[in-house]
């Protein structure tokens, strides 16, 4: 490789790292909202960006539905069911990530605060 070719190298490699840069910035701004779902009815509405931990109780079915919040993530911490599958999937931040209580009837969703259309059913 001849000096023309490091430069070109470097400077595509520059080029890179700042575009990386400048959408890890524009996206740290979004929030995520966490939605729960009793027998298919909101009950819940949580903003993620909040930096402390809080619980909160939903009635589930077969008795309370504890969950609990980070900063950007959401657990079940507590519910009674038969096998606890929902408080050990533990902690979800991701919007295609959905917690499922099939026996207390309870679902908890994320979104994007950016409102985007994601699906039309006619």
């Amino acid at each position: 490789m001849n000096k023309s070719d490091w430069q070109l190298l470097a400077i595509i490699i520059i080029i890179i790292i700042s575009l990386f840069a400048i959408t890890s910035l524009f996206n740290y701004n979004n929030s995520t909202i966490a939605t729960v779902y009793y027998d298919n009815n909101i009950v819940l509405t949580l903003d993620l960006s909040i930096d402390e931990n809080r619980e909160y109780r939903v009635k589930g079915y077969n008795g309370d539905v504890v969950i609990e919040t980070k900063k950007d993530m959401i657990r079940v911490k507590e519910e009674i069911s038969p096998l606890h599958i929902c408080s050990r999937q533990g902690w979800v931040k991701s919007t295609y990530e959905v917690i499922v209580c099939l026996p207390n009837k309870v679902v908890i969703t994320l979104s994007d605060n950016k409102n985007k259309l994601d699906t039309v059913v006619r």
